[in-house]
């Protein structure tokens, strides 16, 4: 039966026999929520749904009975869905929550024998660590990930692993480490091909994501050039099945722009950051708009500076 019939049944003391189609309608139900999740951000009713099909799906399935190989897809499939319930707490402003998700997440990983993954979830407490100003704490999680991956993960997420690794350096102020780690993460990229057998959760990083994430890290070490450079590229993503990144990155270009003293370049894609904030429920994407604005306070009586605070009014009054 499905994770519905198993857990009713599960939850009645009956004996279950856990499958693989029980895991596979996990799994879809990961990847259905991330990719809702990248459309329309982490406060959306339908990703709230995720700590529910953890509560009334996974939760039965891990308590009846499987064979040792379905136990371990078991705990791989209910820690992917544990990270992302923890990445959507952390993308709305729940960080305590984020961080229960993650440690649970972590374990159930380990549960599940699966190292990559269980790295997975270490990046994305670094990348919590690192958003939230303790930079440090990011560069060992990644560092950890990295670690206990060499050998064992495929090229792509290395990349990754140290993509998120130049993001924590970037926020410490470290550009010469920064700089080594994207360079380490473009090589590993550039090795990586299409038969590697790269895990599913790792479907959303591409040369892109790899851009977009560069543009952060010379963004925060003030790099205006290379942020417009990296920018470029990265805004060439598929808008609609990306939409909080794509608003994220251009709150990234208009403040590379207003460095580099181009304040109408800036107020074009601050206004169109707004438009695509204003169509999702991300409270980063809100702070990221934010900081553009309070970047922009020197600038207030300028007439497109006081158009683009008032067409983004009714997103900051909004609550988180």
């Amino acid at each position: 039966g499905g994770p519905g019939t198993a857990g009713g049944a599960a939850a009645a003391g009956e004996h279950v026999r856990v499958g693989h189609s029980d895991v596979a309608k996990l799994r879809e139900a990961a990847e259905d929520a991330r990719r809702w999740d990248s459309k329309y951000g982490g406060g959306d009713w339908r990703s709230s749904m995720v700590p529910e099909c953890l509560r009334v799906d996974a939760a039965p399935l891990l308590l009846a009975s499987y064979s040792d190989e379905v136990g371990r897809a078991l705990f791989g499939a209910t820690a992917e869905l544990t990270r992302l319930a923890g990445w959507m707490a952390f993308d709305t402003g729940q960080q305590e929550a984020a961080q229960r998700y993650y440690i649970q997440a972590l374990r159930l990983a380990r549960a599940a024998a699966d190292v990559p993954l269980g790295g997975y979830v270490l990046a994305s407490m670094s990348l919590q660590a690192t958003y939230r100003g303790f930079a440090d704490e990011g560069v060992d999680l990644a560092q950890a990930a990295l670690e206990r991956n060499r050998g064992l993960a495929t090229a792509r997420t290395m990349s990754f692993f140290r993509l998120v690794e130049a993001r924590a350096h970037a926020k410490a102020g470290d550009g010469v480490a920064a700089a080594a780690a994207l360079k380490s993460a473009e090589g590993w990229l550039e090795r990586s091909r299409e038969g590697d057998g790269d895990p599913s959760w790792l479907g959303f990083y591409s040369y892109d994501r790899f851009c977009a994430d560069a543009a952060e890290c010379y963004s925060d070490l003030k790099a205006p050039r290379e942020v417009r450079r990296f920018t470029e590229q990265a805004l060439s993503r598929p808008t609609e099945e990306f939409v909080r990144s794509h608003g994220l990155r251009l709150v990234v270009s208009a403040v590379a722009e207003l460095e580099s003293g181009n304040l109408d370049a800036a107020c074009a894609a601050g206004t169109r950051a707004v438009e695509v904030a204003g169509r999702i429920s991300s409270a980063r994407t809100t702070e990221y708009v934010r900081d553009l604005l309070h970047r922009l306070e020197p600038y207030g009586h300028e007439p497109r500076v006081m158009e683009l605070r008032e067409r983004a009014r009714p997103l900051l009054v909004a609550p988180a």
